[in-house]
């Protein structure tokens, strides 16, 4: 999938979807991309937590290393067998939920790509299956676990985000490695259950779809 998400929802709206214990003070992202501050749910104990940090673990090559470029970053786990998360994947003291209601692909030819947002119908807040833990290149930071895109994601992109039901929130949150596994692996949700809102947005001028300028043929639906 791309590295472009945003929520539209308020803070209160978040609180109440997820049982937040403690209500943050910061304000909520409208959209975030890689590398860029997100909110995230996590359990401490026994309470949930809103937190802010930002979208990408820490990734650097051997052959980045030799030319002494500084770390990158990752945003999406993709192979539960990469090194790079055999730590992480494994302990659910570092999972963590994604709040999102919609992500994005490009579309269109090179050079022309404007924002193809993805939302779920009848689920105006989603959940993202994420990891986070604290870094030393980074500090605090976050990832979310992506699968096999469905029929109607796969044209723009093949693959997308691992989406949880609210009942699934504590198996993820609490799961052994078996879970994530099988939460990776399972059947992605059916096209029927999505809408495309396409726009006339540059793939980064910067807005987000709840003021996102839809195409003509979005408007006549």
């Amino acid at each position: 999938m791309s590295r472009l998400f945003a929520i539209a929802r308020t803070k209160e709206e978040i609180v109440a979807h997820f049982r937040i214990d403690v209500p943050p003070s910061f304000d909520v992202p409208s959209e975030t991309v890689e590398g860029a501050p997100g909110i995230i749910v996590i359990e401490k104990d026994g309470l949930r937590l809103l937190k802010s940090m930002p979208w990408g673990f820490p990734r650097q090559t051997s052959e980045m290393r030799h030319n002494g470029e500084p770390p990158g970053r990752i945003g999406l786990v993709a192979d539960l067998t990469n090194p790079l998360w055999n730590k992480t994947v494994v302990d659910p003291r570092y999972r963590c939920l994604i709040p999102l209601t919609h992500f994005a692909n490009p579309d269109g030819p090179k050079g022309e790509k404007t924002r193809a947002w993805f939302s779920m119908l009848r689920q105006p807040l989603m959940a993202w299956a994420g990891f986070c833990r604290n870094t030393p290149e980074f500090g605090p930071v976050y990832a979310g676990m992506t699968m096999n895109a469905n029929e109607k994601v796969r044209p723009y992109n093949d693959r997308m985000p691992v989406l949880l039901k609210p009942r699934e929130y504590e198996r993820w949150l609490h799961g052994t490695i078996q879970d994530v596994i099988e939460f990776q692996f399972r059947e992605p949700p059916t096209s029927d259950d999505f809408e495309i809102l396409h726009t006339r947005d540059r793939w980064r001028g910067g807005i987000p779809p709840s003021k996102a300028w839809a195409t003509r043929s979005n408007m006549l639906i």
